[in-house]
């Protein structure tokens, strides 16, 4: 039978979204512009049609931010008595009822008045999302849950609000606010920041020039992860078997053997002066003749662990083919094996393993790290 035309229509018609689109705006510390940035673009969307609100929006009595933030629809914000003081905090099922394309969430590690409907505003976004509703909001690196101590011991101060790391990667889309310690002092001294009687205590504390370096690395860290995970995400989607090289990991394969820990050691000097990822692989083998020495094995990965690698252990038929389906899977760039210099048998062994590995990997460099006679495995 023919198909009737409202059947085309639906066939032809995009699928349901099942949940909004989570977009957020990460910086490294106050002031850097992560509102403004959202407002901003809150307002390109409207000019494009969109139906934008503020759920709720921070202006801490920064004019740019109040300017912008007065060219947008508000949802009023719920009103909360605690304690015999009353608060504003957003107001979830407003929005919900009045439902937008877009709401604007500021400060997403905000911890509610007890008396609202979610403890933590994420969890308010999480229930947006969930409505199909799309929502931009903020956050500075410190409140991420498992940075905070790393911020604690750089700063010395104790961040109170966190959220999960989840959160963060849940986002469809990240965006780094960046700015430098420069530009931002110069920022904090006009005034824009904070009032003038605040700005040379904080100028001495927690905004100290090394302070904010150290914050800004620890941001643009961050984004890089999730935009390398994105891209094993992507390629992984569209079975992408070559190595794009975009950024450098380096394998280290060792055994249970002295010449082990110089193995690692060599490669974490390589892995520093590239600033790239270490990961030290041992394959056992499935059908090995002899044992490796398990306390000297132990030895030499507890060592790649202080160098700060990623330890890998791997079981397979041969170590050329184990290594091989490595560095597919992780999409590893470099590869340094281990050489003795021996002149038996055991050197048509070596060769074998090597060409093996160099015909069954995908495209990548290969370091032969020659040792030790005694170091032989």
């Amino acid at each position: 039978m023919p198909k009737k035309p409202e059947e085309w229509l639906e066939a032809v018609s995009p699928a349901p979204k099942p949940r909004g689109i989570f977009k957020l705006f990460l910086g490294y510390a106050p002031g850097v512009g992560k509102t403004y940035s959202m407002l901003s673009e809150a307002i390109r969307r409207k000019s494009r049609g969109e139906d934008v609100v503020i759920g709720i929006v921070e202006t801490h009595g920064r004019r740019g931010v109040l300017e912008l933030s007065c060219q947008l629809e508000a949802v009023k914000r719920k009103e909360l008595d605690y304690k015999g003081t009353m608060f504003e905090e957003m107001d979830v099922d407003a929005i919900l009822e009045r439902k937008p394309e877009v709401a604007l969430v500021d400060e997403l590690a905000h911890t509610n008045i007890p008396g609202s409907k979610h403890r933590k505003r994420y969890e308010d976004v999480q229930e947006l999302l969930a409505a199909k509703i799309d929502v931009i909001s903020t956050l500075n690196i410190q409140h991420i849950e498992s940075l905070a101590p790393t911020v604690r011991a750089i700063t010395g101060v104790t961040v109170r609000e966190t959220v999960p790391d989840w959160v963060p990667l849940s986002a469809s889309e990240t965006v780094m606010v960046d700015l430098t310690p420069e530009a931002l002092h110069n920022r904090m001294k006009r005034g824009d920041v904070y009032s003038h009687e605040k700005v040379e205590q904080s100028l001495k504390n927690f905004f100290r020039r090394g302070n904010l370096i150290a914050l800004r690395e620890l941001a643009l860290r961050q984004v890089a992860e999730q935009v390398d995970r994105s891209l094993e995400s992507y390629m992984d989607a569209k079975d992408i078997r070559q190595n794009w090289g975009v950024r450098e990991r380096i394998a280290v394969c060792i055994s249970g053997s002295p010449s082990g820990q110089y193995l690692t050691a060599r490669a974490a000097r390589m892995a520093r002066r590239m600033d790239a990822e270490l990961y030290v692989v041992h394959v056992e083998r499935e059908l090995a003749s002899r044992s490796e020495n398990p306390r000297i094995l132990e030895a030499n990965l507890r060592f790649a662990e202080n160098l700060g690698a990623q330890v890998v252990k791997l079981k397979g038929p041969s170590v050329a083919d184990s290594i091989a389906e490595f560095v597919r899977a992780r999409h590893i760039t470099q590869v340094i094996f281990g050489r003795a210099p021996i002149r038996d048998w055991r050197k048509y062994l070596y060769l074998s393993a090597v060409h093996r590995f160099l015909r069954d990997s995908p495209p990548v460099d290969v370091h032969i790290v020659t040792q030790e006679p005694d170091d032989i495995s």
